[in-house]
């Protein structure tokens, strides 16, 4: 399993802590075991590998993170769509862009720039061409407002 996929899984896993009452980590608890990996596999291709130890453990940062600071990166998507309540963004879009606002803030190995192209990327297959350019200027304008060194630094090459 690639990164991009474990990333994918963990934006399936914050959309569906958007409709349940249960925990980041009770969700976790429940979809982590080989047997529901399989039946999920047998319809979503994304499920088909099992995450190794190191992906679970990045899959887990970013649905429990994302959980633990859902109020603040909400906060931040919503100050960053100019002319729109958040609660009129597509709930697919928030939380592809939680995932990456939380990469961004707290997971400081993964460059800034990887982490809004994985987000676009994964977006493409489940948004429309105009969502995606909202979301890429969500992410840009928050990159440069909250982040103005990072944004402006230059990053190594391959990164």
């Amino acid at each position: 399993m690639t990164r991009t996929n474990a990333r994918e899984i963990a934006v399936h896993f914050a959309f569906e802590l958007g409709f349940s009452t249960v925990s980041a980590q009770e969700l976790l608890d429940t979809f982590f075991n080989k047997e529901t990996f399989a039946l999920l596999g047998e319809e979503e291709p994304l499920y088909a590998e099992f995450p190794n130890e190191k992906q679970q453990k990045y899959i887990t940062e970013l649905v429990t993170g994302v959980a633990a600071h859902g109020a603040e990166l909400d906060s931040y998507i919503e100050k960053y769509a100019i002319g729109w309540k958040f609660s009129r963004i597509d709930r697919v879009a928030a939380a592809i862009m939680r995932v990456a606002m939380y990469e961004i803030l707290y997971m400081p190995d993964i460059p800034n720039a990887a982490a809004i192209n994985e987000a676009i990327e994964i977006a493409k297959g489940y948004e429309d061409p105009e969502v995606l350019s909202f979301m890429n200027g969500i992410l840009g304008s928050f990159l440069r407002n909250e982040l103005p060194a990072e944004a402006s630094a230059p990053t190594k090459e391959g990164e």
